[in-house]
């Protein structure tokens, strides 16, 4: 995380006041001396001093004399900073995460439209063969759910897609509740598409 230069000088001066470089009860260089020893303008240092002083580590007189106050208070700034940071690194990690899963849902999404898109013309590849199953209007599978139905543990095959009239659900999720006249799009090897079938449209189907 990038910190303004005001607030990182702030907390450079919490670590030496930790490290009791700069002692409770004594004062701190003034402003003009601090601008020089880190480089910056005054107005910087006004600002990394405003910080320490609304977190009560130091005290500014109307003279802008600036007073070490606390060593604790210095403590619990550069904790706060510390988990601002760890918050801030998780945050930068959770957003790069969701990144590449949109990007590996996007690509599923694309192989499981090519395989449906070339079904036919992928009949004599094996090991996994791409098959379209009409449920049977009398089959008990309609209006349970692909989670009840556990299919792959079942059969050994996936469920791909559900084609519902003109609606295609790619990747569908385990609670989606199969209807009258959905066609699974199933891939697995040809003895395990048999069994599906069976499957599905016995009347006992679970």
């Amino acid at each position: 995380m990038n910190l303004p230069v005001y607030r990182a000088i702030a907390l450079d001066i919490a670590k030496r006041i930790v490290n009791q470089e700069f002692l409770e009860g004594t004062k701190i260089s003034g402003r003009t001396l601090l601008a020089s020893q880190y480089k910056v303008s005054p107005e910087t240092i006004r600002k990394a001093i405003y910080i320490l002083k609304e977190n009560n580590v130091i005290s500014v007189s109307q003279g802008k004399e600036v007073l070490v106050l606390s060593t604790q208070q210095a403590a619990h700034l550069l904790e706060h900073h510390q988990e601002i940071d760890a918050a801030y690194s998780l945050k930068q990690e959770l957003e790069q995460l969701i990144k590449e899963k949109e990007s590996i849902d996007k690509r599923f999404h694309k192989v499981t439209n090519e395989i449906m898109h070339y079904s036919d013309r992928l009949k004599n590849i094996t090991p996994y063969n791409p098959m379209e199953i009409q449920i049977a209007p009398h089959s008990t599978a309609i209006g349970k759910s692909l989670r009840e139905l556990n299919l792959r543990q079942s059969t050994g095959t996936l469920i791909i897609a559900i084609r519902r009239g003109t609606q295609v659900l790619i990747a569908p999720d385990p609670d989606d509740i199969l209807q009258k006249e959905d066609r699974l799009v199933v891939i697995g090897t040809l003895d395990k598409l048999s069994a599906v079938a069976t499957f599905m449209n016995e009347n006992h189907c679970m």
